[in-house]
């Protein structure tokens, strides 16, 4: 189950522990949630808690989350390959699930000739993907899968995540999406009804930098004033974003979801 993803990234746990006591390196004083939710993270390492201040007043870790969007806070609703399949019935779409998932890795690991991926809507990159992943170039199969994503329903937040962020915000928290993404994020957050939660999203299409290019973390630092060393980053990829969170200084968490269990790696 991807229960209680944003109650595990406040502070790691060794075995199944409420996720009250998880927000701790957010907000030091006493507070409770409406429910109970038991977590498991199966990877520990060493993360900041609170601390006391000069006049010996707890303080919180971090002032800042930032997120990233696609395989962290956003979740697909189905698998791509069993998208790309359905949606190709009517177009005579002739692959397979494996060719669709290989194709799919080819493209995304291919160098870009451009500088940004995702300019504007993107289209340009993905017509690239669908192209590569399917051997399909019909245009308006193209279209059909591209809207497909441009809609709340192929997503879905892990269990958890809205009213965790909620809690965040009550405490003061600051909240950012930092996102190698197009301009179809601000819609995405807006149907999963969490994009007035944000403090900042911060979008490479939009900003003309794209992770792990430090310049899109310090756009985000300053839009939701919080120093470096007092916010962290969690995403699902390596490559993308520990370099240029690091750089800066923001401590950055890796996520991994599986059936069962959150793994997260302070890196």
């Amino acid at each position: 189950m991807l229960q209680s993803f944003l109650p595990c990234i406040v502070r790691l746990c060794e075995s199944v522990m409420e996720a009250s006591t998880l927000f701790r390196a957010f907000k030091p004083f006493n507070f409770k949630l409406t429910k109970s939710i038991p977590i498991r993270c199966s990877s520990i390492s060493s993360v900041p808690r609170t601390h006391a201040g000069n006049e010996g007043k707890l303080k919180r870790a971090y002032d800042g989350l930032l997120l990233d969007a696609g395989g962290t806070l956003l979740q697909l609703a189905k698998p791509v390959d069993e998208t790309y399949l359905t949606i190709g019935k009517k177009y005579g779409l002739q692959c397979t699930a494996a060719d669709i998932k290989q194709g799919f890795k080819r493209a995304f690991s291919a160098p870009w000739p451009e500088k940004l991926r995702y300019q504007g809507d993107g289209k340009p990159f993905w017509r690239l993907v669908v192209s590569e992943a399917t051997g399909c170039d019909n245009a308006n199969y193209f279209e059909e899968v591209y809207e497909h994503y441009a809609n709340g329903d192929a997503w879905h937040l892990p269990e958890g995540a809205h009213q965790t962020m909620l809690c965040l915000k009550e405490y003061g928290v600051k909240l950012a999406v930092v996102s190698n993404f197009d301009s179809r994020l601000r819609k995405l957050l807006k149907d999963l009804n969490v994009l007035h939660l944000f403090d900042a999203v911060i979008i490479s299409s939009e900003v003309g930098y794209e992770k792990p290019d430090e310049k899109i973390f310090s756009a985000a630092l300053d839009e939701i004033c919080v120093e470096a060393k007092k916010a962290v980053h969690v995403r699902d990829d390596t490559k993308a974003d520990k370099g240029g969170a690091n750089v800066v200084g923001i401590d950055c968490w890796w996520v991994f979801f599986n059936l069962n269990t959150i793994s997260i790696t302070k890196q």
